[in-house]
C-alpha cells in the first residue's frame, strides 16, 4: 500500500474550499491508500508568528473538524505537525543541500508575496517553507501526493530537493508523485479564491442560517442584471457548487435555464444553501459531540502523534545514518 501525505494549516477555522479542495477526498483515499494527515502548525508560523493563542485554537478547532467530515484514525494518521521533532530535524538537513534559486523562483512564493501584503513574509520561514514541506512529505516516504492542478509547481521542487539527496548520499526517498484531485475553483463571496486570508469564506461552523446569507451575497454572471436576463452558469460563482453537489440531470437544467433566461440567481443561490446545509448536517452532529467529550479528542491526539513519532523517528535514524551522523554517544 502506498503511502500519502497531506497537511492543512490552522490559520484560521475549517471553510467550504478546504472540505471541497482537500477533505473530501481525504475520506475517499483513506480506503486505498497509507495515509498521514497533519495539521501543520509549523507552516502556519510564517504568516501568523506571534498568535500562538489563536493558531492552539484553531489547531484543536480543525482537529474535530476532520473527524467529524469523516477522516477515521482507525485507517489514517492524524497528528500535529509539532509533535514530531522529525519535522524539524529533517527540514534542516534538507535545507543544507535546497539551492536558493529554486525557493525564489517558486509560484507560490511570489503569489503570496503579491497577495498578503498586510503580514510580513520577509522572514526564512516564509521563503523555506516548500523545504519544510518536503521535509514533511520525505519523512513517511510518502509516493503520493493530494494535490490540485495549480499546486504541483509547488510539489516539483520536493521532487528536485528528493532527486538532490538522492544523488548526493543514497536512493532512500521516493519521488513523490501528485494524485491529482479534479475540483472546480471555488470562489469566495467577493468572486476571489475562497480563502481565511480574504475574509470571503464559507465556514463549516458558519449556522445554516449564516451560509444560507453568505450564498446570497455571491457574485453570479454581472449581466444578469434582472431575473430574466439570459446568463453564462461559466460566468458564476454560484454554478461551479452544481458541478460538485448536485446530480449531472438537475446540473444540465441549471444550466439551461440560466442561459435562457427561465431561471433566476436567487434560485440557485436557495437551492445551493440547502444542498450543502443537508450534506454537513452529519459532519454539525458529529462536532457538536467531540465538543463534549476533549477527553476523547485529546486522547486521540496522543495516540496518532504517537503512531506519526514511531513512523518519523525509524526514518530520521535512517537519515542520519545516510548523512554521515550516526554517531555512538
Amino acid at each position: 500500500m502506498e503511502t500519502v501525505l497531506s497537511g492543512i494549516q490552522p490559520t484560521g477555522k475549517l471553510h467550504l474550499g478546504n472540505y471541497i479542495g482537500a477533505v473530501k477526498n481525504w475520506v475517499k483515499i483513506q480506503e486505498e491508500y497509507r495515509c498521514f494527515y497533519m495539521i501543520a502548525d509549523l507552516h502556519s508560523l510564517t504568516t501568523h508568528s506571534g498568535k500562538a493563542e489563536e493558531i492552539n485554537d484553531n489547531v484543536m478547532d480543525i482537529y474535530m473538524d476532520l473527524l467529524a467530515c469523516g477522516i477515521d484514525v482507525k485507517k489514517s494518521v492524524l497528528f500535529i505537525q509539532s509533535a514530531v521533532p522529525a519535522h524539524t530535524q529533517l527540514h534542516l538537513i534538507l535545507s543544507m543541500i535546497t539551492p536558493l534559486g529554486w525557493l525564489e523562483r517558486n509560484p507560490t512564493f511570489k503569489e503570496k508575496k503579491t497577495e498578503l501584503t498586510n503580514t510580513d513574509l520577509n522572514n526564512y520561514g516564509f521563503l523555506g517553507y516548500p523545504v519544510l514541506q518536503a521535509a514533511d512529505i520525505l519523512l513517511y516516504k510518502a509516493s503520493k501526493v493530494p494535490v490540485g492542478m495549480d499546486q504541483i509547481p509547488h510539489l516539483e521542487i520536493t521532487r528536485e530537493i528528493t532527486r538532490k539527496f538522492n544523488s548526493i548520499f543514497k536512493d532512500y526517498f521516493p519521488e513523490p508523485t501528485p494524485l491529482l484531485t479534479e475540483v472546480p475553483k471555488i470562489a469566495g463571496i467577493d468572486g476571489r479564491k475562497m480563502s481565511k486570508s480574504y475574509d470571503n469564506a464559507i465556514y463549516l461552523s458558519d449556522t445554516p442560517e449564516v451560509l444560507e446569507k453568505k450564498l446570497k451575497k455571491f457574485i453570479t454572471d454581472p449581466a444578469k442584471v434582472y431575473k430574466d436576463d439570459p446568463g453564462d452558469p461559466e460566468k458564476c460563482t454560484v454554478y461551479p457548487f452544481y458541478k460538485i453537489f448536485i446530480n449531472e440531470a438537475k446540473k444540465k437544467e441549471t444550466a439551461k435555464g440560466c442561459k435562457d433566461g427561465t431561471r433566476p440567481c436567487v434560485q440557485c443561490k436557495k437551492e445551493i444553501a440547502d444542498t450543502i446545509n443537508h450534506e454537513l448536517i452529519g459532519y454539525r452532529d458529529k462536532k457538536e459531540k467531540y465538543k463534549k467529550n476533549m477527553d476523547f479528542i485529546n486522547k486521540t491526539i496522543i495516540d496518532n502523534n504517537k503512531k506519526a513519532n514511531e513512523v518519523a523517528i525509524k526514518h530520521i535514524k535512517e537519515i542520519y545514518r545516510l548523512t554521515g551522523m550516526d554517531y555512538e554517544w
